[in-house]
């Protein structure tokens, strides 16, 4: 995004955060699951500890946050701990931060303390494990909300403990009357061409949706002019210089452009990758399979939590290799 949506932000603050639910009934679609965890909190005694799956923007951290200001109530900030785990990976996140925690301290009012564990599924196996006996340890006294889009690289002594509940994509329609209810609020004329592009662009990730709403807001309208220019979209093509740039072994010009389309023009690193591998099917390039197979190294090594700027300027420079 460009620096306009950005300035914007800083000054209203993030929409996503102003308009996100604070009851599981708030929640866009997932009704079934809200019905199951509305259930199940009832009587929190018997709550198990939680694991939450399914892809971006679709409620999991949203529903975890529920759950602790309904159960905890005025004390849920004392008693919440938040954690991100593909930040803090490590077996010494485990160590220090959640065993830390989870002593028995001065509880008052609460049946718990609740444990949110942001993209449990970076965390690596070591840690994975030292948390397990954490769990068992602190049975009593905490219940673990674990949030993952893919459950399978959760150890299975984690998943056994755990009540699975996988969260499904947001319909078109429930996205676009969400966008439709803030812009109104926010007083910004939106038009449902424009809103189809946002749901398009953003793939029923419902946060990045609302992120992308702000952006465009800040041009004027919600048009899909607007929407193609705050996403970047009209940035596409400038991805196709960047990969004959390096085919070409201009490696440096690559870079720069590489660089520029992500800080200025807020390309996420995962649609450059997109972008770029479009790019390659267009060009019908002779070595196309080569290619392919670079790019997705690189996906991948980006994916397991590797530095992304490193990761594509090296793979600009293994492009620059091909021609050779």
């Amino acid at each position: 995004m460009g620096i306009g949506p950005l300035i914007l932000m800083s000054i209203t603050g993030m929409w996503v955060e102003k308009y996100r639910p604070t009851k599981l009934s708030e929640i866009v679609n997932q009704t079934e699951i809200i019905n199951s965890l509305e259930a199940l909190i009832r009587d929190p005694t018997d709550m198990p500890h939680l694991m939450f799956s399914g892809s971006a923007g679709v409620g999991k951290t949203t529903a975890a946050l529920c759950i602790a200001r309904q159960i905890l109530g005025e004390n849920a900030k004392d008693y919440t701990l938040e954690l991100n785990a593909s930040d803090e990976r490590g077996i010494g996140m485990v160590r220090e931060k959640v065993k830390k925690f989870s002593r028995f301290a001065g509880m008052v009012d609460v049946p718990f303390k609740i444990i949110i564990l942001d993209e449990a599924d970076e965390m690596t196996a070591d840690a994975q494990t030292a948390l397990r006996r954490i769990i068992e340890d602190t049975a009593k006294i905490c219940r673990f909300i674990f949030i993952a889009n893919n459950i399978s690289k959760i150890i299975d002594p984690i998943q056994s403990r755990c009540a699975t509940f996988k969260f499904t994509s947001i319909p078109e329609e429930d996205i676009i009357s969400r966008l439709e209810e803030i812009a109104k609020k926010e007083k910004v004329k939106a038009d449902k061409k424009g809103l189809k592009m946002i749901y398009d662009y953003t793939e029923g990730d419902l946060r990045h949706a609302i992120n992308l709403l702000q952006a465009t807001a800040s041009l004027g309208g919600i048009t899909e002019d607007n929407v193609k220019a705050s996403a970047g979209l009209t940035k596409t093509s400038d991805v196709d210089v960047v990969l004959k740039s390096a085919l070409s072994g201009k490696v440096l010009e690559a870079r720069e452009k590489m660089i520029e389309l992500i800080k200025v023009y807020g390309m996420s690193e995962s649609d450059f990758l997109k972008y770029i591998n479009a790019a390659v099917f267009k060009s019908k390039h002779d070595k196309l399979a080569d290619i392919l197979e670079i790019i997705a190294k690189y996906d991948y090594r980006i994916l397991v939590g590797a530095n992304s700027e490193i990761q594509l300027s090296a793979m600009l420079a293994e492009l620059a290799k091909i021609e050779s």
